[in-house]
């Protein structure tokens, strides 16, 4: 088992062990919030949380691979199954599983900004 109380301040400590439920951590630059995300990926694990059950977003997948690399090599294992990704890679997938009724079945895509440039110079 990680000793959480040693590993981390009060604030991480509060956060990492606050329950099973959604947490939301604001905290300014240099305050730990990567290794408080990374210690409560491991409590939620230990705590048996189904892996299923976690969604970890952030921005860039490189960070969310790390993190998980990270968790992983606290417990000793491992973290396969979370859900997670980029905000918008989250946001683009939920859109295509469940999508908007307004939509009919007229397709719909993501445009980039050079996407948007190229089609306001179209038009």
């Amino acid at each position: 088992m990680i000793d959480y109380a040693k590993a981390l301040n009060q604030a991480q400590l509060e956060a990492v062990t606050c329950g099973d439920g959604p947490v939301l951590v604001v905290a300014g630059a240099g305050s730990g919030k990567t290794r408080t995300i990374v210690y409560r990926l491991a409590w939620l694990a230990e705590h048996g949380t189904s892996p299923e059950a976690i969604l970890l977003l952030t921005f860039t997948r490189k960070a969310a691979q790390e993190m998980l690399h990270r968790a992983g090599l606290l417990l000793g294992q491992g973290l396969t199954g979370i859900q997670g990704g980029t905000f918008h890679s989250f946001a683009y997938s939920t859109l295509r599983r469940w999508r908007p009724a307004w939509l009919g079945d007229r397709p719909f895509t993501l445009m980039d900004a050079a996407d948007i440039t190229a089609a306001v110079k179209h038009c």
